[in-house]
């Protein structure tokens, strides 16, 4: 069953597209990553998701109704620029945004203390906002976030801030929402997170989508024409036009054939007088990799 359903969405701000006829399905109970570098028009879309902005064109359904007020007490919105209100206790704030979701107070308050507890931050319960450090302050967005147990949730670069403790933290507990039937669309530049969380992924650039399908069919898709090399010496890949440098660093190269008449073989012997080859192989990059690599051919 799709929960959301963006069908040919189109958003212009003047001349200006920033969502240039995007379409895509979720999943219920699946999370689903929207990637694109920055200015991609991720944010946009997002808000039209919330029912914040309207699209120009195209429709965008969630639980198989049209986007509508009523709606929006069942979704959980973190957005990338976080609103909390500096002054106020934390108990009172987490209390206040329950309640604009619909709950009542008691079942608001008992919410609040049930995650504060989850999320290690029982103690934090009388303080300000003012008074947290940046990582303790997204704690604090979050629980406001899913106080109300949301059945769609949206998460914009949802681990700013965070140390790595808290960020697996944070990771367990969006992947113990999934399991317990949340769907969940997150938007974050960490790779890594997408291909350990994701299900499916749209990419847009400029308002476009670039890349869509599930993580696995996209790396697959990558699979036969990457090269990873491993060496000692100094190579330089603009002498191999056949070749698109997708990662480098000091010994190591992660390469895409871009000549379908490229011969590994013939480019093997080549460097090998060039450099000690330590390791030459063809295989599945990473999402990272691919989304670096993406980028560099749409900008070029």
């Amino acid at each position: 069953m799709n929960i959301l359903q963006v069908n040919d969405v189109v958003k212009r701000f003047g001349n200006n597209i920033v969502s240039n006829h995007i379409s895509f399905d979720v999943r219920q109970g699946t999370i689903f990553g929207l990637l694109g570098p920055n200015g991609a028009g991720k944010t946009t879309l997002i808000r039209m998701i919330c029912n914040i902005f309207s699209p120009d064109e195209g429709t965008i359904s969630l639980f198989g109704q049209q986007l509508n007020s009523e709606l929006q007490n069942r979704i959980g919105y973190l957005p990338e620029e976080r609103g909390l209100y500096k002054k106020n206790k934390i108990i009172e704030q987490i209390t206040y945004f329950g309640e604009l979701k619909g709950m009542s107070h008691s079942n608001a308050l008992a919410s609040a203390r049930k995650w504060l507890d989850k999320m290690g931050a029982t103690a934090w319960e009388n303080k300000k906002i003012e008074e947290l450090s940046k990582g303790m302050q997204q704690k604090i967005q979050f629980i406001s976030t899913v106080i109300h147990s949301p059945d769609f949730l949206i998460l914009d670069e949802p681990f700013s801030g965070f140390d790595p403790v808290n960020t697996e933290l944070l990771k367990n507990v969006i992947l113990e929402m999934k399991s317990n039937g949340t769907t969940i669309i997150l938007s974050t530049h960490i790779m890594s997170q997408v291909e350990e969380m994701c299900d499916e992924v749209c990419m847009i650039n400029t308002g476009i989508p670039v890349l869509q399908g599930t993580v696995s069919s996209i790396r697959n898709s990558y699979k036969r024409n990457t090269i990873h090399l491993e060496y000692s010496g100094t190579l330089d890949f603009t002498a191999f036009p056949q070749l698109q440098v997708i990662s480098q660093s000091e010994g190591s190269a992660t390469l895409k054939m871009v000549d379908e008449n490229f011969s590994t073989k013939a480019f093997i012997s080549q460097i090998n007088d060039i450099v000690e080859i330590n390791k030459f192989a063809i295989e599945t990059p990473n999402m990272h990799e691919i989304f670096i690599d993406k980028v560099k051919s749409l900008s070029n």
